[in-house]
């Protein structure tokens, strides 16, 4: 009896996907099916971060060469790490924080306010998009407050220092049906 539930705990483990595990809040759409090819081409985490894969290059040919197939190899990965630093850097924010907040509420606002009526401005009706770029335009100056540039370009900087020193460093995986490589004598 117990070896029943194992196994139909196992077949529910199996039945789940990518799509029950994103957010309902993500939309369907490009956006999402993206976000599903990234969750399903994952590497495993441990020998991502395991210690013991990481030595210097010993010259510059093989760096590039673990640059590339790294980047390669562990693309989704890196995707993570990069969206990992971007919440990190919103939480650890509290005015950008309050600056989201600000641009979220008045999408949300108006998404309301057209499910009701359309919207007239000066006697011409006021397409989705240019109400969208009026709640820009309004959390403007609190993203400009808040550092949101400055904030882009740390994610960016810290992005590129993670994911490079990541991927210089990173022993390269073996690959089936690769050749292998002599070094002349």
């Amino acid at each position: 009896m117990a070896a029943e539930k194992d196994q139909q705990k196992d077949a529910q483990g199996e039945g789940l996907s990518a799509t029950t595990l994103l957010p309902k809040l993500i939309p369907s759409g490009a956006g999402r099916e993206w976000l599903e090819r990234r969750r399903a081409t994952i590497r495993p985490w441990g020998p991502f971060v395991d210690q013991r894969r990481f030595s210097r290059p010993r010259n510059l040919g093989e760096l590039c060469q673990r640059l590339v197939r790294n980047v390669e190899h562990y693309q989704s990965n890196y995707v993570f790490v990069f969206l990992g630093l971007i919440l990190y850097c919103v939480v650890t924010s509290p005015m950008l924080l309050v600056a989201l907040a600000v641009f979220f509420g008045a999408c949300y606002i108006l998404y309301q306010r057209t499910l009701q009526s359309k919207l007239v401005l000066f006697g011409r009706e006021v397409s989705p998009a240019h109400q969208y770029a009026l709640a820009g335009g309004v959390s403007f100056p609190f993203f400009w407050l808040a550092g949101a540039g400055s904030a882009v370009f740390w994610v960016l900087g810290a992005t590129l220092v993670v994911i490079g020193s990541h991927a210089a460093f990173h022993q390269i995986e073996a690959v089936d049906g690769e050749e292998l490589q002599m070094e002349p004598v």
